[in-house]
């Protein structure tokens, strides 16, 4: 009995390791991501794009912008900025809730990246966290990323055995390795 009282105040005081771990929370949605945003992030909320003074809100997949004092939440940005290219215009990730009512500080605070073009975006990346995006070059269902071996863990053929098989890629090896060629065509937005 006093095992369990004393294991019990332990537990309680925060000394035992079990407790820490259960507090533990992670939080990813890069399926959820569009293939403008940019690389680098496992969740995102909303990016505001400092460009066009607007925000887009991750989950929903929905801009929300001003117009005439009032803020809109739409699928697709008003007419007057269809000109501006979403795999162009630099994004700031903000992971708050509602950060349009805290618009003029964003407004101000990142003002220095209206025109930058140097953001590289998840359709122009090579990272497999990104393949499960809709859309993407090397697109595959969700889930599927993570079992696809790299290159460099998959066997290579060390010895020449007389099997000619084994130094031939096989047609899977082959479609990746032609995927990953035109991967490298898009350009890395540096």
């Amino acid at each position: 009995m006093k095992k369990l009282i004393i294991l019990s105040l332990l537990g309680v005081m925060g000394i035992l390791p079990f407790r820490a771990a259960a507090q533990i929370s992670l939080n990813i949605n890069i399926g959820s991501q569009p293939l403008w945003g940019p690389v680098g992030y496992d969740h995102v909320e909303y990016y505001y794009l400092p460009d066009i003074e607007s925000y887009y809100y991750v989950p929903k997949q929905q801009f929300v912008y001003l117009d005439r004092g009032k803020w809109i939440f739409s699928r697709n940005l008003p007419s007057r900025y269809r000109n501006f290219d979403l795999y162009n215009g630099y994004k700031v990730v903000v992971n708050s809730r509602d950060p349009y009512r805290n618009f003029d500080n964003d407004r101000r605070q990142y003002a220095r990246y209206k025109n930058v073009r140097t953001q590289q975006v998840i359709r122009n990346s090579n990272d497999k966290r990104y393949y499960v995006v809709k859309g993407h070059p090397h697109g595959m269902p969700p889930g599927q990323a993570k079992k696809y071996p790299s290159r460099e863990s998959r066997p290579q053929a060390s010895d020449n055995r007389g099997n000619e098989r084994n130094n031939r890629p096989n047609e899977r090896e082959q479609r990746g390795n032609d995927q990953g060629k035109k991967g490298n065509e898009h350009g890395r937005g540096h």
